[in-house]
């Protein structure tokens, strides 16, 4: 995983818990915590950071995961602002992840390994997300849905068909832009 999770992570967690409590994952963690935002790192050093999260916390991994890609949101604007600047919407952002975030992602961070996300319609109005990953991380992209729409001032409800943590191929998702 690229370095530059973990300082979004670590970010995070120092902006709503303090400094002292990103020392204390890594501690629980048994990691070192020196990230380059544009070094790589074994996923399971975040693996590890978000069970030691869960554990302090009284959380599920996938509440850690979800809450982190929600917080993540106002830092990466901070960061990438130009992949915001163009959408009106979070609809748009989000839809624009595959064709415009993840290509620029890979081309700042070479060896990204980015998830990959489909769209579609459902019969009912909803959009249907299909997410695979081998991290298996849909908790984070809920999240990051969620934080989208707080920047954006929109709403969404996002309700989980089916789940590769389940045994699924992959994840399986629906988005309701106007709830």
């Amino acid at each position: 995983m690229k370095g530059v999770v973990f300082n979004l992570l670590e970010d995070a967690v120092v902006r709503e818990h303090g400094l002292l409590a990103w020392d204390s994952l890594l501690e629980m963690a048994g990691l070192e915590g020196a990230y380059t935002s544009l070094g790589s790192y074994p996923d399971s050093e975040v693996v590890r950071l978000v069970d030691a999260a869960s554990t302090a916390l009284g959380l599920s991994a996938g509440e850690v995961l979800r809450w982190f890609g929600r917080s993540a949101i106002p830092l990466l604007h901070e960061r990438y602002e130009m992949f915001f600047t163009p959408h009106k919407s979070a609809q748009s952002f989000v839809a624009s992840i595959n064709d415009i975030i993840h290509p620029e992602i890979r081309k700042l961070n070479a060896g990204a390994g980015c998830p990959h996300f489909h769209f579609h319609d459902l019969d009912d109005g909803r959009t249907g997300l299909a997410y695979k990953s081998p991290r298996r991380m849909c908790r984070l992209a809920h999240g990051f849905i969620e934080g989208a729409a707080d920047h954006y001032g929109d709403r969404v409800a996002i309700e989980h068909l089916s789940c590769m943590l389940d045994g699924h191929p992959v994840c399986r998702i629906a988005l309701d832009w106007n709830p």
